[in-house]
């Protein structure tokens, strides 16, 4: 089997552990959104889940692509690796949780819940655990585990499921009302403790005055730049009320917008599933083959194919959210919303792209060209969310994006060239890129009458497009595999 074929595999199995407990997960917005929670709640959901993401990247402090770096070098334990990174997760996450425990009132006030502390402890137990199973998951990767880790996560999202229909529809009490959603995820997550409960007991904590402090100088700027691209991730969704004028919208207000605009970044999210399973399969892929001497040109080959696929799934929901947009509430549809879907799934390919481009320097070590570039993009994220949001609403902030992630691929990819050059096939990615792009808003012009026929045609325009790239790519393909 060739090395792709390997990735491809692992990829879809990783695939089923991502992709598809997010779809499973996908179901939970219509239970959210048609009669139960209004626009103002869901909006504090997607919020408080958001500054969740930012805090989880602190609490993981990068230990996870410090194992895979450290644990494939040559003559390395990985068992002692794995307790060394264990450790200093741990430490980190356990301390800052008793702050936040602490302090829980006073955030709870700081981010407009303040009669609710306890979802602050809630979603702080979430983030511990999360912590506590990362090192863990990742020796899964390490170790080709994909169909194990897959299986953990399916069921952690359909225990979620279950708890989320038990809460909202048999045991529902309007005191706690969002809180159970919370409430379920933290239970959910519990049982990650039970599954890696032989590891978690093999565990000893362990420090080395050598190794140690290495593992912190590699990992801090991986942690500084998680927190940034997720701070660029989620920046839009947290300020949006705060920096939209209360008239923007005639039917919305500031608070109504947010869960608007969170319900449909959710449809911009599948992107994000396909790219994120990817990276669970490529990122020991990369640091396995790094010594090839054949890998850039195996490393460009999987990016053009990553684009290709990207691309397909840009079509794909693009031209079909006349079908998608029944998964929300129908009190959610907005035209303003659907417009913005496209620009946002275009924003999270070039993300994807970035996280190609970026092994360059994971493996030369200079993870501080990360944190650089990462933290420009901050600084577009901000200035264009500020800027462009009381101008365009949800437009301006999908906008800014797009901006934020092509600014980040574009420069990832001048500076890998000068320290660790692969040949990328840059124009015939462009090219399939901006022609995806602009089918999407070609078709969306095009009005049809009868919901039916208009289905079937944006379906059948997908299975040509499909079928164009093979026919296109099939003898490269060949000789590829």
């Amino acid at each position: 089997m060739s090395k792709l074929k390997q990735l491809a595999g692992e990829t879809v199995l990783y695939g089923l552990g991502s992709i598809l407990p997010r779809v499973l997960n996908f179901l939970l917005v219509p239970l959210h959104t048609i009669n139960m929670f209004d626009k103002a709640e869901y909006g504090s959901i997607t919020k408080l889940f958001a500054f969740v993401a930012v805090v989880n990247i602190v609490y993981m402090f990068g230990m996870e692509t410090a194992f895979f770096r450290f644990a494939t070098k040559a003559g390395a334990e990985v068992k002692k690796i794995f307790n060394l990174t264990q450790t200093a997760v741990l430490l980190i996450s356990g301390s800052l949780s008793i702050l936040f425990i602490v302090f829980a009132t006073p955030i709870a006030s700081a981010l407009r819940i303040p009669n609710h502390p306890e979802f602050i402890i809630w979603l702080t137990a979430i983030m511990f655990i999360d912590a506590v199973v990362a090192i863990p998951f990742a020796r899964l990767r390490l170790e080709k585990k994909a169909l194990l880790f897959a299986s953990l996560k399916v069921i952690n999202v359909l225990v979620l499921i279950g708890l989320n229909l038990y809460f909202l529809k048999i045991a529902y009490d309007p005191a706690v009302g969002v809180g159970y959603v919370f409430l379920a995820n933290l239970l959910a997550n519990a049982l990650f403790i039970f599954a890696f409960l032989k590891t978690l007991i093999a565990w000893r904590p362990a420090w080395d005055k050598v190794i140690t402090p290495q593992l912190f100088t590699y990992a801090y700027p991986v942690m500084i730049t998680g927190v940034a691209g997720m701070i660029n991730e989620t920046f839009s969704r947290s300020m949006l009320d705060w920096w939209l004028p209360e008239s923007f919208y005639d039917n919305l207000t500031r608070e109504e917008a947010g869960g608007v605009f969170g319900a449909y970044y959710k449809f911009a999210v599948f992107m994000n599933l396909g790219i994120q399973a990817f990276r669970y399969a490529a990122e020991p892929f990369f640091f396995s083959n790094a010594s090839d001497k054949n890998s850039p040109a195996l490393f460009a080959k999987i990016n053009h194919y990553f684009v290709i696929v990207c691309c397909i799934v840009l079509v794909g929901i693009g031209i079909n959210m006349d079908i998608f947009k029944y998964l929300i509430g129908e009190a959610f549809w907005n035209d303003e919303g659907l417009a913005i879907v496209p620009v946002l799934l275009m924003a999270y390919l070039f993300l994807g792209v970035y996280y190609n481009l970026s092994v360059w320097f994971k493996l030369t070590d200079k993870t501080y060209f990360g944190t650089l570039i990462t933290l420009i993009g901050v600084v577009i994220t901000v200035v264009g969310n500020y800027y462009l949001i009381p101008v365009a609403g949800f437009m301006g902030s999908s906008i800014a994006a797009f901006l934020c992630y092509f600014t980040m691929a574009l420069l990832c990819y001048a500076w890998g060239q000068k320290y660790y050059p692969i040949p990328y096939h840059v124009g015939s990615d462009l090219l399939y890129i901006t022609f995806s792009f602009m089918l999407v808003y070609l078709v969306q012009a095009i009005p049809f009458g009868n919901a039916v026929m208009g289905t079937a045609f944006h379906l059948l325009l997908l299975a040509g497009f499909v079928l164009v790239i093979y026919r296109i790519e099939r003898k490269y393909l060949k000789a590829t595999v």
